[in-house]
Formats: C-alpha cells, structure tokens, sequence
C-alpha cells in the first residue's frame, strides 16, 4: 500500500461540479468507505483542458501550474488527484513543460508573480488519477475483502478514452514493466472491477477518442466516433461500458441519445462510472453513488443483476 496516497489533495475540476456531479459523489463516497481521505484543494481554479488552450498552450500551463502551487506550498501536500482525464492529463503535462521547456518554466513564473502567489517548483507534487488512487492503496486485494455484492453476471468494457495515456512522455510512472500502468494496453481499471467480481470483456477502443473535445464543433463526427464506441461494446459482449473521464462519459451517453433521435441508431450498452460500480460492490446505495443522475439508465440492469 502508498501510504502517501491514503490522504491526498483532491482537485475535482469543473466538470465534476457540473454535468459530472456523480463521479465526485462516487468518487468521495467510495473513498470514505476504502477509508481514504481526499482534501478538496482550496480555491482552486479551471486547468485550461479546452479553450484556453486553443488561445495559449502558456497561460493553460500557468492555469494548471497555480493549482500544483496551492496544493503544495499552501496545502503543504505532496501529492494531487484529479479524477478527470483532461484535468490529469493537463496537470501532468505542466508538470513535464516546466521541468523540460525553459520558455514554459519562464511564462509560469512571471505569470505567477503578477497573480501574487508562491511560483511552482518542479517536482514538488506527484498527480495521480483516481485509478492510481485506489489500486495503489487498497489494490485488489483490498478490494476483494470488502466486497459484500459481486458483480458477478455483470459484463464490462473499459473506457479509458485518448488522454488516460497520451503523450506517452508526461506520464513517465507508466510502462515500467511489473504491475505499471501500460499505455498502450491500460489494465488498472480492468484489474479492480475484475477484483469486484465483473467479467471484463476484450474492448479494442479502450483507448479510441470519443470527440469529446470537438462535440460542439463537429457534433456529426462526435456521434459517429462514439456509435463506433458503443457498437464494438456490443459486439464484443459488453452490456456496461466503464468510464473514468466524465468527459468521456458524459459524451458516450448524450451521443448514444443523439444518435437515436438524429439517425435512427439505437444501441443498448449502458454507461457507469468505474467508481460507482466499485461502490455497488462495496454495499453502497445507487442513490448514493448518484447512479439516478446519470443520462444512461443502467438502473433497470442493475437490478436485473441484484444489484439495486
């Protein structure tokens, strides 16, 4: 177990306060009962996942920069966690500019000075995911022990979407052989919903990009990116596609209704945050794990499967 993990700075970002309010409901419900401690970072701001850097790559890298500089020389933490793909991606691609790039470190610096606050010193906080968060301290094990509802009978694909793993080099902990994350072949999520019972079925786009990024700008391409995705779920056996990015799932399902009602494309597969079904397995309640709140409605399965 990394006891340093065990009680961690936890930066939401803004999805998880908007349409993703149950993966942060999931998410502090499943690590109070892991006995985890998340300190929610104060007075935290936007990392820039989306347009900021389409303006200026700089100031995005100033954006998630300032949050690293709250969680370690206001917070006094070492270790940040960010259960959203983009927010992950974007603090650890920072982390990875400012070490390497000598205009990047500059820009951050001066932009910190103006804003008044101590400058980011590389290497002083470590981002995790939430998937790093709860293999790393509980693992498998952990998990099999408090499991008082398998998911046994229920058959998972996992999602990790585009920037789980990429750029392979701001994410230097991975591919390090052993019981490492692999970024071509991610198993963290298939390895603690395997623990919690699940069957996980062999999903060749777990890494595919769903067009999140672009839903608004190309929502034709978004739908047929995302058909692409339900599909091969179906197809290969899924009738619950996992997520662990609330931009990816929150386009998984808004694209499966749209292609319903725009081009007559039904699909079935449901969608669930790993989190939620993690805290299912635990004994949590669906109403507690804010299952009500998504779009996708896995509820009548669930309890097909006796687990609501």
């Amino acid at each position: 177990m990394n006891e340093n993990y065990k009680k961690v700075a936890y930066y939401p970002g803004c999805a998880l306060e908007g349409t993703a309010n149950a993966y942060d409901h999931s998410t502090r419900a499943v690590g109070k009962k892991l006995g985890l401690e998340l300190v929610e970072l104060k007075n935290w701001n936007c990392c820039g996942a989306m347009e900021v850097k389409n303006l200026d790559p700089q100031l995005q890298n100033y954006l998630s920069a300032r949050n690293l500089s709250i969680a370690a020389n206001e917070m006094g933490f070492d270790t940040v966690m960010a259960p959203c793909n983009g927010c992950y991606h974007n603090l650890k691609k920072v982390e990875y500019d400012v070490t390497h790039r000598p205009e990047a470190r500059e820009t951050v610096d001066r932009l910190s000075d103006k804003a008044g606050h101590a400058k980011y010193e590389p290497g002083s906080v470590e981002t995790i995911h939430a998937l790093d968060w709860i293999k790393k301290t509980v693992g498998e094990e952990g998990l099999k022990d408090r499991v008082v509802r398998s998911l046994e009978g229920l058959k998972i694909a996992n999602y990790y979407g585009c920037m789980y793993s990429r750029p392979r080099h701001i994410f230097p902990e991975k591919d390090q052989g052993g019981d490492s994350e692999n970024t071509d072949a991610p198993h963290y999520m298939d390895d603690l919903l395997q623990a919690a019972g699940a069957t996980i079925v062999n999903y060749p786009l777990k890494t595919a990009c769903c067009g999140g990024a672009h839903t608004l700008a190309d929502s034709n391409t978004s739908t047929k990116l995302v058909v692409n995705l339900l599909r091969t779920a179906e197809a290969c056996g899924a009738d619950i596609i996992a997520t662990e990015c609330p931009t990816c799932h929150t386009g998984l399902e808004m694209h499966q209704v749209r292609a319903e009602t725009e081009f007559d494309v039904k699909t079935n597969v449901v969608m669930l945050y790993f989190t939620q079904l993690l805290g299912l397995a635990m004994g949590l309640s669906p109403r507690k794990l804010s299952i009500h709140e998504n779009i996708s409605d896995s509820l009548p399965l669930l309890k097909q499967k006796g687990l609501a």
